[in-house]
């Protein structure tokens, strides 16, 4: 293990022992005093490409404020991240029924034993949509990056089976996820898969936001393989709290890549909507993949 991973590891190790201890105010202000600092330095010329295709615009004319926003959110997600364990989470389930919209497609699915793909960007807190799965339908699967060090990414798989999900490693298990998936889809079991990313540069070619960009065939491939519905999910915060929508299934009939449009441009309606809350700091187009500066790109 490199210094560098020790530390990491460390670092979210302290994360999940300490924070969670705080009081909620004092870990309000730590978190978004954090957030501001980093938002002064001028370290986020992703962030700003990234916003500008969202907003239709350079990344030097992305609003300070919104990248400020963009940075208090993804502290929030890593606030929340670190005191679940301590939280209620039939409370929490209970908060998301009373705010949530379009959850009688998750229930449809279920009861019809067809399973569903829950297909999400990263925006919001996705771990709380997963709670309140686990709270009301079961255990959803989800995949999950492989991390290094080894050790942080078996810290998060804890983590996460410890609020009821399943983990499976996207890479480097001796069997591939695909088949483990169709296996919990064809018991009727929920399915919950990060769709606007393709970290493998070999996904589906779509148009997101008007350029081109490339995002993961999972979803699309599992939903038409085993007839499930294919529900794409937004995720957002509140100021009190957290918004979450389930959109209708999307229409696979189409194929592969058509469908992955299709669910490329329902993302796009919900990271419209939120601008500040989907954490998106790695390259994602196309054109930044290839590092063609464009839109008047900040160096």
């Amino acid at each position: 293990m490199t210094t560098t991973g020790r530390a990491h590891d460390l670092g979210y190790a302290a994360g999940w022992q300490l924070i969670r201890l705080l009081p909620e105010r004092s870990a309000v202000r730590l978190f978004d005093a954090a957030a501001d600092r980093a938002a002064r330095r001028s370290e986020h010329q992703q962030l700003r490409r990234n916003l500008s295709r969202v907003l239709d615009t350079t990344p030097d004319r992305v609003p300070a404020g919104l990248v400020r926003a963009s940075l208090r959110s993804y502290a929030r997600y890593w606030r929340e991240a670190f005191r679940l364990p301590r939280m209620d989470p039939a409370r929490l389930a209970d908060t998301i029924e009373g705010s949530a919209t379009g959850l009688e497609h998750i229930r449809d699915a279920v009861d019809r034993g067809t399973g569903a793909v829950l297909a999400l960007p990263h925006s919001g807190n996705w771990d709380l949509a997963g709670i309140w799965v686990v709270q009301r339908i079961g255990r959803p699967t989800v995949v999950a990056e492989r991390l290094a060090p080894e050790s942080l990414f078996r810290r998060f798989v804890r983590f996460r089976e410890g609020l009821g999900f399943e983990i499976i490693a996207r890479t480097g298990d001796a069997t591939p996820p695909f088949p483990t998936l169709i296996d919990r889809l064809h018991r009727g079991r929920v399915v919950g898969l990060l769709g606007e990313r393709d970290p493998s540069s070999a996904g589906v070619p779509v148009t997101f936001f008007g350029e081109p960009a490339r995002m993961p065939s999972g979803p699309a491939r599992l939903a038409i393989d085993t007839g499930a519905p294919l529900l794409p999910v937004r995720c957002w915060f509140t100021p009190t709290g957290w918004g979450f929508h389930i959109d209708a299934p999307v229409d696979t009939t189409h194929g592969i890549r058509q469908t992955t449009q299709t669910l490329a441009d329902r993302f796009a309606a919900g990271i419209a909507a939120h601008p500040a809350d989907w954490h998106m700091f790695q390259p994602l187009w196309t054109a930044d993949l290839h590092n063609r500066p464009e839109r008047g790109t900040v160096a």
